[in-house]
């Protein structure tokens, strides 16, 4: 890849896992908005929820999550009497004839929970919701938390994902970042979940971090490989201090530059598919019978807050401080600070911002989503979904093809599509069809 191209489309961007993304929701859309939208379900409306534990009892530099450390429980305990009051208070406005078919548990560190907690808030959800047999129930995990009792009260929950980060196995780049996690620790978690019928294992792996270089990522990418995880994450690390102050204590002058980046980043991928996994999107890899390949396949790959998913729900409710919604009408977000949720819960819901949707929205969002998801998109999808209102981005599409210096994007007979050049730098590609984004004043992690 010419250098000069890794510079001039590395420029900051958002990940685009929503649209329009999360800077951009505001106070107008409140509790009274979300209970609207939620009473609107109709019976046989598919549901996924996402819950969140915004807890570790050690804080990871690098981590781009809403969190917090503590070494003590009792916060931990607080927190989820008021968690399973908003699982109660949601649970009432939705039909029980709408089917939860997938349930996400996201941290922090959701394994800080003890045993009998993760038990209890696993038959709390059941209480209130409809989940069905074949539901996928996935948790991300921290080695460092899990025990014999834990994996026992995982599978009684009825885990079928389990997701571990590894970011790098390199005991310098763990130690800069605060996150030492030895590849026994992560291969006894995954073996553990294995011996108790987890369907499917997932590996999250960084790239961009400090001191790492090509030949970390190569060790890292072979340990990682090892395990034969059903899927991979390979995601750059997001430096943005001035939104995680933790951040700050990585030496900047110990991060990798965009070109070294994108390196790091091709190398694992290349290891990645001469091992029999299938690329998905920008950032993830599937082994070929996972159903995100068969997803993927069909041209049925989703992008959601979590990442790419084969979920198509059609209402993703978030739970617990900071969480995000997605519903037909628009996004919703309960208040981050985790005393603020607590006592909003007590008299109503967490909801403090939000966005409705715009059809224009809508459009803009699909047609991101495609080329988040497939790298392509043609114009009879985007007429036949959205009529007349396409010729607006059409005209767009039209312009970004002509106005192209460097080979990026291609059309043949109404079919857009990114090159093979083109496709790492997909972010600044949809940032194109963004017009939220020329105009905001967010501040966002490099593209590559």
């Amino acid at each position: 890849m010419d250098t000069s191209l890794v510079e001039k489309y590395s420029r900051p961007t958002p990940r685009y896992t929503s649209y329009p993304t999360a800077p951009h929701f505001h106070d107008g859309i409140n509790g009274n908005h979300y209970r609207q939208w939620l009473s609107a379900l109709q019976p046989g409306d598919t549901v996924s929820l996402y819950l969140h534990i915004p807890f570790c009892d050690r804080l990871c530099w690098f981590c781009g999550c809403a969190t917090k450390q503590t070494n003590r429980y009792h916060p931990v305990e607080r927190y989820l009497i008021a968690l399973k009051s908003e699982i109660a208070a949601i649970g009432a406005l939705v039909d029980k004839d709408c089917p939860v078919t997938a349930v996400h548990f996201g941290g922090g560190s959701p394994t800080m929970l003890e045993p009998a907690d993760m038990i209890d808030l696993g038959r709390t959800l059941r209480r209130h919701f409809n989940i069905t047999a074949g539901a996928e129930i996935s948790v991300e995990m921290d080695p460092n938390d899990l025990n014999e009792a834990k994996y026992d009260a995982l599978a009684e929950m009825g885990v079928t994902r389990a997701s571990l980060g590894v970011q790098d196995f390199d005991i310098r780049v763990q130690r800069a970042i605060n996150r030492e996690q030895s590849f026994e620790q992560t291969r006894a978690v995954v073996e553990a979940m294995r011996m108790r019928d987890t369907r499917s294992v997932n590996l999250d792996m960084l790239y961009g971090l400090p001191h790492q270089d090509l030949d970390t990522i190569e060790s890292t990418a072979r340990q990682v490989l090892s395990l034969q995880p059903d899927r991979i994450a390979l995601f750059g690390y997001a430096h943005v201090p001035w939104m995680k102050k933790h951040q700050q204590m990585i030496d900047e002058d110990l991060l990798p530059g965009s070109q070294q980046r994108y390196e790091q980043a091709s190398l694992a991928a290349a290891l990645f598919g001469a091992n029999g996994y299938e690329r998905i999107g920008i950032d993830h890899f599937a082994r070929t019978d996972d159903t995100l390949a068969g997803a993927h396949k069909q041209g049925t790959l989703r992008r959601n807050f979590q990442g790419y998913t084969d979920d198509d729900a059609k209402a993703l409710i978030g739970l617990g401080a900071s969480s995000i919604g997605k519903l037909p009408q628009g996004h919703v977000q309960n208040t981050v600070p985790t005393a603020d949720y607590q006592r909003r819960v007590e008299s109503g819901l967490a909801t403090v911002r939000g966005l409705a949707f715009s059809e224009e929205d809508r459009m803009r969002g699909w047609l991101i989503e495609r080329l988040m998801c497939d790298f392509a998109f043609s114009s009879e999808q985007l007429i036949d979904r959205f009529g007349a209102s396409a010729d607006l981005l059409l005209q767009e599409a039209r312009t970004l093809v002509a106005d192209d210096p460097d080979g990026l994007v291609e059309e043949t007979d109404g079919h857009y599509r990114l090159t093979e050049t083109g496709r790492p730098f997909v972010r600044s590609i949809a940032a194109k069809f963004d017009p939220y984004f020329s105009k905001g004043i967010a501040r966002h992690s490099v593209s590559v």
